[in-house]
């Protein structure tokens, strides 16, 4: 049997790699048969069955996200093999990422804790013996994710230098100038911050707009740098390592943008994305209500149109940057007959910037603060409107009922960029456990030399780059106009569990200093915990791609 460490050749590794993948992706055929043919016996998926079995579903999504991470994996050390830069440690990262996720295809996945999914839960049971028969399967898994390699990984990886991403010259300039900028102007007061409790200092988004953070991908004719999604990822990620809230400051302009770019008229274009793109205009995301979470088609909050304008009335939760916020993208119902999506109109509503003392200073609306435990720098509100008008023409598009659909148009970049934040977040962890094992000494020697601690350190390397490759190119199919929806699924599926069994570990490594508010883990720890929530929790994400791969044809 071939060894896959850092000794085997490239190409040797390469063949069992493109081996093991072909009889995962045999596998996953398996397992969509299986669940096919509970949720959709007569080939359309039937609702009531979907719900009936739910977890074997979603089991089936996270089975296809895990080949979709090894495809994507394999494509990566593909590509650094033909510029000549798979070197030991990329070949480390690669044999460890295969070896583990073929190996929990074959035992069972954690969808969560305390929720392992296995082959049996999806009726596909009697796949499992042919494909941990399969040669390339079975070397992977048997030298692949080893004491031995995990250990030589852990030696060869440093905080700021755990692996070779595979970017081009373009996207690697823009990685460094904001990883530069990041590590210069937010990591070293980012944990004073988080403390305090307090607001993202303007002085801060001012550098940041001058950068084109808020205008990366709007157009270039509308003012923005006109760049794709991958630049969106690599600089989302680069300011997410240093510090969350900064790294997703941007994700409310990202979202308004697209909204407007997609469906706005030309007057509204013209309006507002130039604003957005130069940061003197700072957008905030009021869609989701206190009684509604992820069922849009049951929002409340109604618009009622009195000549030029319309009244709004209702309530909505979770209102990120919602008081310093310039511009709100408002979901509301139009259509008082409605009971479904079919009636609600995005609007763009612009409001007054409010302050410590009075955060929401406009007639019609109030709002109180919902003080959370991590994500901080921008705070989160619940807000009432009571009459607060809006202009008639800011009703996005001129078109009364298109607003659920607008906002879905929306969905693959915002989750393609929570991906990317979550991305960044493991990568702070790793390297925050990185310099702590490396520096703290137990029984006369560093922590990094035991192997539960060097195990961990290289499976976080790993995992990081697996989600980071899958982000990648979810990010790419948008840039090349191909709809991404379940591909984006995926990447912030996995990307928001990896940042999560990153951070726990990192505050393991650190002990009790990880659990001390003085230790940036502890922050870390709960910026983590949010990411399987927005942008569509965990199970959101996987139903949605469970239900669009069960829709195709094969």
């Amino acid at each position: 049997m071939p060894e896959v460490l850092s000794t085997a050749e490239p190409r040797d590794l390469l063949r069992l790699c493109a081996g093991a993948l072909s009889a995962a992706e045999r596998l996953l055929a398996a397992a969509r048969s299986a669940v096919a043919a509970r949720v959709a016996p007569d080939g359309a998926i039937d609702p009531t069955l979907l719900d009936r079995h739910q977890f074997a579903a979603h089991g089936y999504a996270w089975m296809a996200t895990y080949v979709e991470a090894l495809r994507q994996l394999d494509a990566w050390a593909q590509r650094l093999d033909a510029a000549a830069r798979l070197t030991e440690r990329e070949r480390l990262i690669l044999a460890i990422g295969f070896g583990e996720y073929l190996a929990q295809l074959a035992g069972g996945i954690a969808m969560s804790q305390g929720e392992i999914v296995r082959l049996a839960d999806l009726g596909a049971g009697g796949a499992a013996p042919e494909f941990l028969a399969d040669p390339s399967v079975a070397a992977m898994i048997a030298t692949g994710n080893t004491d031995a390699a995990r250990a030589r990984l852990a030696g060869l990886i440093a905080p700021g230098d755990v692996g070779d991403s595979s970017l081009d010259d373009d996207h690697s300039l823009i990685a460094r100038q904001f990883e530069r900028f990041a590590r210069e102007r937010v990591a070293p007061q980012a944990q004073d911050w988080h403390r305090a409790d307090s607001l993202i200092p303007m002085e801060l988004i001012a550098e940041m707009s001058a950068l084109g953070v808020f205008g990366m991908t709007v157009p270039e004719e509308h003012g923005g740098l006109g760049l794709g999604k991958v630049a969106m990822c690599v600089v989302t990620e680069a300011l997410s390592q240093a510090s969350l809230g900064v790294g997703s400051l941007a994700t409310r302009s990202e979202i308004a943008a697209e909204l407007i770019r997609l469906g706005g008229t030309p007057a509204q274009k013209a309006r507002y994305l130039p604003r957005i793109a130069d940061g003197s205009c700072l957008p905030t995301a009021a869609f989701t209500e206190p009684d509604t979470g992820s069922d849009l088609g049951a929002i409340k909050t109604r618009a009622v149109r009195e000549g030029d304008r319309y009244r709004i009335r209702g309530a909505k939760t979770w209102i990120t940057h919602g008081a310093r916020s310039d511009l709100m993208t408002l979901l509301a119902r139009t259509d008082p007959a409605s009971r479904d999506h079919s009636g609600l109109s995005m609007f763009l509503a612009e409001k007054p910037r409010g302050h410590d003392e009075d955060p929401f200073p406009a007639a019609g609306m109030s709002g109180a603060e919902i003080r959370v435990l991590g994500y901080r720098g921008m705070k989160e509100y619940e807000i009432a409107f009571d009459g607060f008008i809006v202009p008639a023409d800011a009703l996005l598009g001129s078109l009364e009922g298109q607003g659920f659909r607008q906002l879905m148009a929306t969905f693959e970049s915002a989750r393609i960029q929570t991906a990317a934040r979550a991305v960044g977040v493991a990568a702070n962890a790793l390297d925050l456990a990185l310099a702590y094992a490396g520096e703290r000494r137990q029984f006369g020697k560093p922590i990094a030399a035991f192997p539960r601690i060097s195990g961990k350190l290289a499976w976080m390397a790993a995992e990081t780059m697996i989600a980071r490759q899958l982000a990648w190119f979810a990010a790419r199919q948008k840039d090349g106009g191909r709809r991404c929806d379940i591909e984006a699924g995926m990447a912030k599926l996995l990307a928001a569990r990896a940042a999560w069994s990153a951070a726990d570990n990192a505050v393991q490594i650190h002990g009790g200093n990880g659990y001390a508010e003085e230790y940036p883990a502890s922050r870390v720890l709960v910026d983590a915990r949010i990411l399987n929530i927005f942008e569509g929790a965990a199970e959101i994400q996987a139903q949605v791609v469970a239900r669009g791969l069960l829709s195709r044809r094969n």
